[in-house]
This record gives structure tokens, C-alpha cells and sequence, in this order.
């Protein structure tokens, strides 16, 4: 994944001890890093040479972190802080050896509206009773079994963390902050956007989709319902706009049927025969008959 690149000094001398570890967890990753003087900053130089579009939610378990970003200040000990990749930012770690975990995340994947986020960055929040608790615990727990989790386990730790992320952020920030729903939120398009380009795919559907995008199959109906469709219908709908796209496109006449379902993910011609019926009311040899397209033979054993 793309990286948020910063420039660190260490002040410690010879004496410098650290520890550093990077856990992906599909589009985002977990970071557990844990050293004591330290000066991390993210430039406006850097800022303008790479952005990759991130946001970082810095969970600090023990000793002390300061942060500024946005004219904010805030001190961590412990507590969780926020940063924009887009802005810069500055931490400043001190003498007590401190330990952190960073979930980073591509600002897509926020769930709460951006103004609401951006405006916590360079404060804390507190880590120690509640959902920030909760949350907490999930980050650290993450980061000590990560070794013994798959990459499915991954993507579903990427969706629960985010999860509880949207619930803690909710928590503190009142009454609204509420999911946003309009029907072209950025996930919503990603999604779609990936399934015309999986649509050949006879495997394509809510498990694969969600494991692609990193995200719970919980959410990924969610994200489908607030805009009137369920993922299936999604796919069915646009693999049978395609199929009669085909059908009825002279230049495509050459083709058969089966050629053509097989195109758009059916590889069983009476499911495909089931499915267009009920879509159009005709059969597709009936449909392409009445376009005026059906190719003078087809090939001996397709679906007609």
C-alpha cells in the first residue's frame, strides 16, 4: 500500500532503542512501533511530493506523545489522536519509552463525515473506559496476534476496526454524525466501479466482494442498502443488461447465446435461460429473434 512518508529525528544518541512492526490489513495497516525522543513531521514538501490520501488513527498504550496538526495540540497518555496525510503534522515522542499503533486507512473508508474527522486532528480522545476502550483493545489485540491471523482474518480486523472507529468518533462528536447516504458516496462507486470490471467472473458476488474492498459482508449490505439495491441484485441486474445489450447488437450476431452469457459471468445455460426470462419476459433466443439479430447457424449444442 501506498506509504505516508515522514521525516524522523531521533534524539537519543548511541542510546537509541526502538522497535518497528507493519501489519497490512488489505487497503489499510496496523503499525506498533516503540521508542522514546523522537521528532516525527510530515512537511508541507512532503505533502506535496506524495499524498496517497490516508488517515491515521494513533492509539498511544504506554509513556507520552505529543501531536499537532490543523493549529491543534493535544497530548497522548495515553489516548487515541488523529492525522490527515493531506496536511502537515508533527509528533513529538519523549523521554519515557513510549509505545503506539497506528491503524491507517484510505480516507474512502471513512464512515463519518470528513469535516468531523479533519476536526479531531492534532486532539485526543481517551482510550481508557467506554467505546474508546473497546476500540483500544481491538488495535492492540490486532497488532500482538497478527502473526496468527490469515488474510482473511485481515480483511475482517480491517472491517471491525473501522466499525468501532465510526462508533467511538460517533460517540464523542454527538447527534450528527451520522453514516452519510447519499447515493454517490466514494466506497459505493469503488464498489460498483469493481463489479463491471468482475463481471465475467462467475465467483464475483458479496463474499468476494467484500474480501476485495477489505471490508465486513455486514457493511458491504449496508453500503447497498442505503442505496436502494442489495449487492446480488447489483450484479444480476448489470450481467442481464449486458446479456441484452449483446443480444440485440448486430455487429455480435456472430456470436451465440452461450458465447454471450459466458461473457457476463453464466456459465449454466438453463440459470442463464431462468434469469433472462424473468428479466424480460422472453426468452433470449426469443429476444434476439425479435431484435432482428440471430446469426443464420450457431454452433451445435449452445443454448438457443
Amino acid at each position: 500500500m501506498a506509504q505516508v512518508t515522514q521525516r524522523t529525528r531521533f534524539l537519543g544518541g548511541a542510546d537509541l532503542k526502538g522497535r518497528l512492526a507493519v501489519m497490512p490489513l488489505g487497503s489499510s495497516q496496523i503499525t506498533d512501533f516503540s521508542h522514546a525522543l523522537a521528532v516525527a513531521q510530515r512537511t508541507p514538501g512532503l505533502v506535496r511530493q506524495s499524498d496517497p490520501e490516508m488517515y491515521h488513527a494513533a492509539l498511544v498504550v504506554a509513556g507520552e506523545v505529543s501531536t499537532e496538526q490543523y493549529r491543534q495540540s493535544s497530548l497522548l497518555r495515553p489516548g487515541i489522536g488523529f492525522f490527515d496525510s493531506s496536511q502537515p503534522f508533527e509528533s513529538v515522542t519523549g523521554a519515557t519509552p513510549s509505545r503506539t499503533i497506528v491503524f491507517q486507512f484510505p480516507k474512502e473508508l471513512l464512515r463519518v463525515p470528513e469535516r468531523h474527522f479533519v476536526g479531531l486532528c492534532g486532539k485526543s480522545l481517551p482510550a481508557t473506559k467506554g467505546i474508546g476502550r473497546v476500540l483500544a483493545q481491538v488495535m492492540e489485540g490486532a497488532a500482538e496476534q497478527y502473526s496468527a491471523c490469515t488474510e482473511r482474518d485481515a480483511a475482517v480486523l480491517q472491517g471491525t476496526i473501522l466499525d468501532l472507529l465510526t462508533a467511538t468518533l460517533q460517540h464523542h462528536l454527538g447527534g450528527n454524525t451520522t453514516l452519510p447516504d447519499e447515493p454517490g458516496n466514494a466506497l459505493f462507486l469503488r464498489l460498483t466501479s469493481y463489479i463491471s470490471d468482475h463481471l465475467a467472473d462467475p465467483e464475483l458476488g458479496p463474499q468476494s466482494l467484500a474480501v476485495a474492498h477489505c471490508i465486513s459482508v455486514r457493511y458491504l449490505h449496508r453500503i447497498f442498502q442505503r442505496n436502494g439495491t442489495t449487492p446480488r441484485a447489483f450484479i444480476r441486474q448489470q450481467r442481464l443488461d449486458n446479456c441484452r445489450r449483446d443480444l440485440a447488437d448486430p455487429a455480435l450476431r456472430h456470436r451465440t447465446i452461450h458465447a454471450i452469457a459466458r461473457r457476463w459471468g453464466y456459465t449454466q445455460a438453463d440459470a442463464f435461460s431462468r434469469a433472462f426470462h424473468a428479466f424480460t419476459g422472453m426468452s433470449p433466443r426469443e429476444y434476439r429473434l425479435r431484435r432482428g439479430t440471430t446469426p443464420g447457424r450457431e454452433g451445435t449444442g449452445q443454448t438457443r
